[in-house]
Order: structure tokens, then sequence, then C-alpha cells
């Protein structure tokens, strides 16, 4: 595997993903935004959140690459068409999991189950996302997808 294609090729595809979803959110698809809820888990600053969550996020990008560098590895091929299937079971995974099961341990987050005296600041995205708005699952599949393909069509040409 090319450690140096991995490193580059992994930032190119979250910022592909990280493009896709903040564009999405400024059309008002989504009312999702990764770096503010990833940053509040260090800080409950919004403007600080924001950029620490931006570099969280790029790290958390980073460590996915190389999860799906290592399939192709063991694959013995990268296409873009089995990066985009990678990038399905990713979503699928963040979507009925992992978002689901932030507000579990993130600080700052509500849940369902919080009664009145909670003082999250941040609404809990619910399964798929959907508490962040109806487009909210169709946004992160089309973005995660996305980020799959860049990965597959990048690492392929090595």
């Amino acid at each position: 595997m090319d450690w140096q294609g991995w490193g580059l090729f992994g930032l190119l595809a979250t910022t592909v993903l990280t493009i896709i979803m903040i564009a999405a959110q400024m059309a008002g698809l989504t009312r999702l935004d990764l770096p503010l809820v990833l940053g509040t888990l260090v800080t409950p600053d919004p403007d600080r959140a924001r950029v620490a969550g931006f570099f969280i996020h790029l790290g958390v990008g980073q460590v996915f690459a190389l999860g799906y560098a290592a399939v192709f590895a063991l694959l013995g091929r990268a296409t873009w068409w089995t990066g985009a299937l990678l990038g399905l079971l990713h979503v699928a995974v963040a979507l009925t999991v992992i978002l689901p099961l932030l507000p579990g341990l993130h600080p700052r987050m509500a849940s369902t189950r919080a009664g009145l005296a909670t003082t999250a600041v941040l609404e809990p995205p619910g399964l798929l996302g959907l508490n962040y708005g109806i487009q909210t699952p169709a946004v992160a599949i089309v973005a995660h997808v996305a980020y799959g393909a860049v990965l597959g069509l990048l690492l392929r040409a090595l």
C-alpha cells in the first residue's frame, strides 16, 4: 500500500465529503453541522468548536481512509465503484449506529430521554439523523458515496 497516497487521498476525500455536507447545509437541505457536533465534544464555545471540529473531522476522515485502503489492499484492487459501495456501508453504520448513540457520550447533546433539567445545547440527531432534517440521510449518503468513490479512484491510480 502507498502510505503517502493514503494520506493525501484521505485528505482529498474528506475535503470532498466536507464540501458536500457544508454546501447541503448552506442550501438548507440539512442542519447537520459535523464540525460543530465534533468540536463541542471538546469545547462549549461554538466558534472554537467549529475550528476544533474541522480538525477532528479531518483526523477521523484519515482513520476511515486507512480502513478503506486496507479493504482495497485485501481485495487486491481499488475502483471507484468499490469505494462507493464501501461508502454506502460506512454511511449505513454512521446513520443507524453512530449518530443514534452520540447523545450517550456527547457532553453537550440532549437525548430523547433527558428531562427538563438538561443543559445540553445540541439537539440529538436521532435515527438516520432525521432530527436534523428530512433530507439529512440523502445528503449523508451522497457525501459518503463520493468519499468512497474518490478514494477508490485515486488509490486505483497507484
